[in-house]
């Protein structure tokens, strides 16, 4: 039987209220989208909040006030846009399919991007705060109320958080996302280390329960708290839902016949999802296999710390025709692509989760991925493993892909026979138990 929901809840929404002046969520923002629509659309409204920290301290908003904001947030980006409707999408579409179009490979945003929308959304994020600022503080929560903190967000001012230690009846529970920028720092911005481990001693310092979105990051966090010192925190793995347009059985929306056979790499391009191999790998397949080169379909915004990966994309004219990029793809034109692609590649040194390679196995698109622990964890039984160094073995796999009547993507798609992906229903159903617990302590 399923346990009630906690008597009260409150959600941060500080990095949503951020994300009002961007177009397009990233997947931290579709993880707190989801928690904040979760336990505001629960409970009574005098038993649900928002809360966003302020300079001046945190600051309570009552449920309609905080939904309000939510869906502000989400209207403006372009989350719930069909694939038809999706302009990126549509000038995709045309240069996949061997349409008319002027480019195949260009910087795209979806219309809510351009000129007077970015205004439009930073005013607004503005008029939000104000109204943020005119609310009461902490002490509006009701004892026993749960605060939930599902970012990283702030984390790493720990006087953000001395609230806390004032009101001691506040259980105060953490998600973490991973510890990528400790574990492996030469993939992140200067500074960014030290940062984290801020973030990581404020969950340390303040959490009544961890949750994570995998067991690698589980263990590494517990790992890493036990080698400074600080006392163990329960932790619950709670893998991310994959939303439904990614269902195979959905129903959705899917491209014609495509030209050549195309791959997609999906993800803000940053130094530890490996773009530089692939990029490589694609120059050496242009120059053997010319017209006949299969496409590669970067989708996501370009990150930090990626001058050679920018300098291929910009001055390699060997690539050019064959490697695309793509910015302000809706979640329906992404379901749509990968319904429609050969293969999804993701070739990253870490993950905490590897999101994608769950979408892309719901879409019934076979996946390449490297063999790292959080990969094996969540696609072992049905992707394609390689060594994230292994150039040759990347090459032969794309290879072995493009082949007509392929032999391995025939094998890939069976391996997807019968597979469930995570959905948010049992992510909150494993989360709710877990706050449940709390308010009966």
């Amino acid at each position: 039987m399923q346990r009630p929901m906690p008597a009260c809840l409150a959600i941060d929404l500080t990095r949503l209220i951020t994300r009002l002046r961007h177009a397009n969520p990233t997947g931290i923002d579709r993880v707190d989208l989801a928690y904040a629509r979760h336990v505001l659309g629960t409970g009574d409204a005098g038993t649900r909040f928002g809360l966003v920290s302020t300079a001046l301290g945190p600051r309570i908003l009552d449920r309609d006030s905080a939904r309000h904001l939510v869906e502000t947030v989400a209207a403006g980006w372009v989350e719930d846009v069909t694939a038809a409707a999706d302009p990126v999408f549509r000038a995709l579409a045309a240069s996949l399919t061997g349409s008319p179009a002027p480019e195949a490979r260009s910087h795209r945003k979806a219309g809510p991007d351009q000129g007077g929308g970015r205004l439009h959304r930073r005013r607004l994020q503005a008029e939000t705060m104000l109204r943020v600022l005119r609310s009461g503080g902490a002490e509006h929560l009701p004892p026993g109320t749960i605060y939930l903190h599902t970012s990283h967000l702030r984390l790493d001012l720990p006087g953000r958080f001395d609230w806390l230690y004032t009101r001691r009846d506040v259980r105060p529970v953490f998600f973490v996302h991973d510890l990528i920028p400790i574990s492996h720092p030469e993939y992140g911005r200067p500074g960014e280390a030290g940062r984290h481990a801020a973030r990581m001693e404020t969950v340390a310092r303040h959490a009544a329960h961890v949750l994570v979105n995998s067991c690698d990051v589980g263990a590494r966090f517990t790992e890493y708290a036990r080698r400074r010192g600080w006392a163990p925190k329960p932790v619950t793995v709670a893998p991310l839902g994959v939303e439904p347009v990614f269902s195979a059985e959905a129903g959705g929306a899917a491209l014609p016949s495509l030209a050549r056979p195309t791959f997609l790499v999906c993800g803000t391009i940053e130094p530890r999802k490996n773009h530089l191999l692939l990029l490589n790998l694609w120059r050496d397949l242009a120059e053997r296999m010319g017209e006949g080169t299969p496409r590669l379909v970067l989708v996501g915004r370009r990150g930090w710390e990626i001058e050679n990966v920018a300098d291929m994309l910009d001055r390699c004219p060997s690539i050019r025709v064959h490697v695309g990029e793509v910015v302000g793809l809706s979640t329906h034109g992404l379901a749509a692509l990968m319904r429609s692609a050969t293969a999804l590649l993701m070739p990253s040194f870490i993950e905490g989760y590897g999101l994608p390679v769950v979408e892309a196995a719901a879409s019934g698109l076979p996946v390449v991925a490297s063999d790292i622990p959080v990969h094996r964890e969540i696609g072992g039984d049905f992707a394609h493993l390689l060594d994230p160094l292994d150039g040759p073995g990347w090459t032969r796999a794309v290879r072995a892909l493009s082949e007509p009547g392929s032999p391995l993507r025939a094998e890939l798609a069976g391996r997807l026979s019968g597979y469930r992906p995570p959905d948010w229903a049992a992510h909150f159903e494993r989360v709710d138990a877990v706050l449940a617990g709390l308010t009966e302590a």
